[in-house]
Order: structure tokens, then C-alpha cells, then sequence
């Protein structure tokens, strides 16, 4: 009898259950993204997303390990950044160089540590009429800085117009991010890399606050509704820029992995030159004889390189993959993932990839905006060299190679300028692969 009585003391009841099911709902992002508007999830999808989401945490905690962020992870679990798509992968983290501390990050000779009130009036207590941008990470507001001592602008003074990204309270996942992008763009300068100021971090507050591009990204200027379209010779123009600051960080001495290629992150000054920004996401490449760093997988869909999301192993290929596919973005006039369209016209790689090797068939997927004002050997030298960058990695060309094809590229109708028009006339190097 008294075994029974223990025996039911220890049984969980119905409700019990249903209130555990529910609590995992809220900690699973999976879950809860996927399956917000139902009200039953099975147990066996309920046990396979709790697994992977250990196995996701387990990359958290291997990404903890190699930058030294103070860990706060009370929070860690509560994290769904509304922008990250997270894929989770095998394979054995690999040892890298041991980075620098926060504290050193911070005590950069090259930016600006601003306080708080400042940032504040210099966005007008962040009035909503200067946000410039949005996304998942918060808001960037339009400000006005003195351009000689970097303090308050004042009546007369030199005005410097800057932007000042204001993040959200993510706990660690987003201070990571953040410290991230202050420790690659403090240290690295390069004309096709968006220049960063200085930042801001007071209790929960973190802002960075960069040079100011009036050009906007990429992206607006392709998908956005009413926006002027991009002539042929500006969409080469952003391409070029962007391939230099991909090869630059690629052939740096410590290998810099960008992972968020992609039109949002590429920003246009006033003279339209292309500026990669936004480097939560950068990680340091393989050293010694390493093939690739194993992490947790961050990106965007439809960006994001098919090996990587598989495996979680990361390489510069992966880069090449995501610069393709704004290369068919820039050719087409199409976002690489559209939602309004099914099937093979979903996603932009599956759709366009068919009619890249055919210049007879490439008319079908050049953006209609350009209206034929393009030529059509350059513009099936770009189709050539996206097919090969979205091709397997192996097979891939280096961003030096994607880079030394777009600088040979004619950019308007009549040009004389030699350019490598026709696969036969690609680089051996690039043409080789998959036959052509």
C-alpha cells in the first residue's frame, strides 16, 4: 500500500504536463516561431527541437570560450534574435588564436568611447523621425557630431552627420555581436569597410556610431517600392567595392570570415561606392593547417552558404557563396529568398540558376528595370561568375579571382574594354570549373 501511495505521489498529471509543454514553447525558438498560432506540438517534435537547441547552445557556449565575453546566461536561453536564421550542424570545434579581452576592445586607440547623453542629443533624444534603419539588432538614427572634437555639435561648428545604431537589451547573444563588430572594424581600416567612430556602453545600453552613408544599402535601392532603379554601371560599380572589402578581408594576415554577406549589409556613400558594414556575425578564419572553423551557424536565409548549414563548418567559400547570390540579386531585381512567389521561384538560386549558362535564356532573369540598357557580354560574364560562385565549394573561385573578373567587365552598351564575355574567355583559373 505504501509503495502505491509513493508510486502515485511521484506520477506528473495531465495538467502538469500540459504546463511543461507549454513552458518549452516558450524557451524553443523553433517552436515557437513555427508553431505560434497551434495549440498541440507533438512530444517527439517538442524532444527534437529541445536537442537541438542544446546542440545550439553547446556552439554558444564553444563561441563563448573563444571571445572572452563575460557570460550572462541567465539570458542565453531567452535569446531568439528575430534576424538569425540558426541552422544546427555537426562537427569538433577546432582551436583558434586567443582573441583579445573585452577590455582590450575597449580601450581601442582608433574610436571614440561616447557617453550616453551625448548620443542622446546628437539624435535628438533619438526622436523617430531620425531612424535611418531597422532590423532585428534595434534601430540607426541619423546624428550630428562636431567633425573636429567628436563632442556636441555646436552653432558654427564643424557638423559631422553620423549614424548611431542602437541595440536592443539581446543579453549575451547580442552583446557578443556587438563586441564583435567593435573589435573588427577597430581594427581594421580599408576604403570598402564602413568606418567606425566610437561607441557607447553604460548599463544596458550599446550603440555604435559610424560614419554616415546617404546612399542607403543595397537592398532599398533594388527591392525597395518607388526607389530609382540602379543603372548597369552603378550595380558594377557596388559590386567591384564590395568584392574588394570581401578580398580584403579574406587575404588580411588573420583571416577575417564576414558570414552576413548580403544587399543590406552593403551601404552606399554619396558617390555610390559600396561599404560592407555590420560585423556581429564575422569570425576569425582557420589557421595553421586547418580547413575550416566549426561554429554555430549564423546568417540569413537564402545568403547563407548549403555546406555550411549542413555542417556548421565554416571557410571563406562560404563568403563567395553569399556574394553570389547578391550578384543574382543585382542581376534580377529579385530578393534571394521572395515570399510572395512558391515553388522553384522562392528561392532565387533555385530559380536562376538553369539560365545562367545560357545567354540565349539569360533575358529571362535580367531585372525588366534595366530595360535591355546593359551589354549583354558583361552582363553573361556576371550570370557565369555567379553560377560559379553559388557553385559546390570546392569548385568555388577565391574572392581575388571573383574580384580581378568584375574589374575587367565592360559597364555600358558600347564599350570597347575587353571583358570576359564568354566562358571560353574566362580566367582558366574560374573557367575550368564544372566544364565551362
Amino acid at each position: 500500500m505504501s509503495n502505491r501511495r509513493s508510486r502515485s505521489s511521484n506520477m506528473i498529471t495531465e495538467d502538469q504536463i500540459n504546463d511543461l509543454v507549454s513552458k518549452l514553447q516558450q524557451l524553443l525558438p523553433e517552436i515557437r516561431h513555427s508553431h505560434r498560432h497551434s495549440d498541440k506540438v507533438s512530444s517527439a517534435k517538442i524532444l527534437q527541437e529541445t536537442c537541438n537547441y542544446i546542440r545550439s547552445l553547446h556552439r554558444e557556449v564553444d563561441d563563448l570560450n573563444s571571445t572572452k565575453v563575460p557570460c550572462r546566461c541567465s539570458q542565453l536561453l531567452a535569446h531568439s534574435g528575430p534576424s538569425v536564421h540558426r541552422y544546427s550542424g555537426g562537427g569538433k570545434p577546432e582551436v583558434l588564436p586567443t582573441p583579445r579581452s573585452e577590455g582590450d576592445i575597449l580601450s581601442s586607440p582608433h574610436l571614440k568611447a561616447f557617453r550616453f547623453n551625448e548620443l542622446k542629443n546628437a539624435t535628438r533624444n533619438f526622436l523617430s523621425d531620425s531612424v535611418i534603419g531597422q532590423g532585428g539588432f534595434g534601430n540607426v538614427y541619423k546624428g550630428w557630431i562636431d567633425g573636429l572634437t567628436l563632442g556636441a555639435a555646436r552653432p558654427g561648428g564643424s557638423e559631422m552627420v553620423v549614424a548611431v545604431k542602437k541595440l536592443k537589451a539581446e543579453g549575451f547573444q547580442g552583446h557578443k555581436e556587438w563586441l564583435s563588430e567593435l573589435n573588427y572594424l577597430g581594427q581594421l581600416h580599408h576604403p570598402n569597410l564602413v568606418k567606425l567612430i566610437g561607441y557607447c556602453l553604460e548599463g544596458d545600453n550599446r550603440l555604435l556610431v559610424y560614419e554616415y552613408m546617404p546612399n542607403g544599402s543595397l537592398e532599398n535601392h533594388l527591392f525597395r517600392k518607388g526607389a530609382e532603379p540602379l543603372p548597369w554601371a552603378t550595380r558594377i560599380k557596388v559590386a567591384i567595392g564590395a568584392a574588394r572589402g570581401l578580398t580584403f578581408l579574406h587575404d588580411s594576415k588573420q583571416q577575417v570570415i564576414y558570414r552576413d554577406f548580403k544587399a543590406s549589409n552593403i551601404l552606399l556613400d554619396s558617390e555610390f561606392n559600396a561599404k560592407l558594414s555590420d560585423f556581429g556575425f564575422a569570425k576569425a578564419g582557420p589557421t595553421g593547417e586547418n580547413s575550416h572553423v566549426s561554429t554555430q551557424v549564423l546568417g540569413t536565409h537564402g545568403y547563407a552558404a548549403p555546406e555550411y548549414i549542413a555542417t556548421g563548418w565554416l571557410t571563406a567559400k562560404c563568403d563567395v557563396y553569399s556574394f553570389g547570390v547578391v550578384l543574382l540579386e543585382m542581376l534580377s531585381g529579385r530578393n534571394a529568398v521572395d515570399k510572395t512567389k512558391s515553388g522553384v521561384e522562392h528561392n532565387l538560386v533555385d530559380w536562376a540558376r538553369p539560365y545562367l549558362n545560357d545567354r540565349r535564356k539569360l533575358f529571362r532573369i535580367m531585372d525588366t528595370k534595366l530595360e535591355g540598357q546593359y551589354p549583354q557580354r558583361g552582363a553573361y560574364a556576371v550570370a557565369i561568375l555567379a553560377f560559379q560562385c553559388i557553385s559546390e565549394a570546392k569548385i568555388r573561385p577565391q574572392m581575388s579571382e571573383v574580384l580581378a573578373i568584375l574589374e575587367q567587365l565592360p559597364v555600358t552598351r558600347h564599350s570597347s574594354r575587353s571583358s570576359p564575355a564568354r566562358a571560353e574567355e574566362i580566367p582558366n583559373s574560374i573557367s575550368t570549373r564544372e566544364g565551362l
